[in-house]
């Protein structure tokens, strides 16, 4: 589990590619100061389990599935990358619920700046914004953010410069893809609320008796 909180920029240090899978090397620093073997680190938001690691980096094999839910296979030798490792029990919950397992890839409409923000819009398949609301969270390449508007077929976010700085958000340019992993609660709710709502017994009764 992660917060979206990124840690450090990383960068692609070297790529192997299979048929349908890769294994992938990151320079990283800060991340590998208490690295073990099996750990989780979220890569631009993918959580990938560490299978060896050196002082100054890392490695990870990459599965089909996850080549084709997200960008990492995009990735090119000396890309930078967002770095979390999971988080402690007893760390700050600076972001939100940040699972690392990525729903799907949007574009980058249209950037502009607004005084010292950044706005980003981007565009997304339908069954990904279904789950996106203004003021909500989404998770962008592993970074926690704040919906700021939702539109037809695209939602946009503000990021302060700190953000923009200390993420690979920097690097990113109109047409670029980008990792998204929607709110796990609201998938959760709208499951349970919809399978319920097959068996017709959400009523006043059933929400006090679930503690509403």
């Amino acid at each position: 589990m992660f917060t979206g909180i990124v840690e450090e920029l990383g960068s692609v240090k070297a790529i192997k590619s299979g048929r349908h899978s890769s294994r992938i090397e990151i320079a990283a620093e800060k991340i590998l100061s208490d690295v073990n073997l099996g750990d989780s680190i979220a890569v631009n938001g993918i959580c990938l389990t560490v299978t060896d690691f050196s002082s100054h980096s890392f490695c990870a094999d990459v599965m089909h599935e996850t080549l084709r839910r997200s960008s990492i296979s995009n990735l090119a030798v000396n890309d930078r990358v967002n770095l979390e490792r999971a988080m402690p029990l007893n760390g700050r919950f600076g972001g939100h619920i940040v699972s690392g397992h990525i729903d799907g890839v949007g574009r980058i409409k249209n950037i502009k700046r607004d005084d010292i923000a950044i706005w980003f819009d981007i565009a997304c398949p339908a069954d990904i914004l279904n789950y996106i609301i203004q003021k909500g969270s989404i998770a962008i390449d592993g970074i926690s953010l704040t919906v700021a508007d939702v539109k037809s077929d695209s939602f946009m976010v503000s990021c302060i410069p700190h953000t923009i700085d200390q993420t690979v958000l920097k690097f990113k340019n109109i047409g670029d893809m980008v990792n998204l992993e929607n709110d796990l609660i609201a998938k959760y709710v709208e499951k349970f609320t919809n399978q319920n709502k097959s068996k017709n017994i959400i009523d006043e009764d059933f929400l006090k008796l679930h503690g509403y």
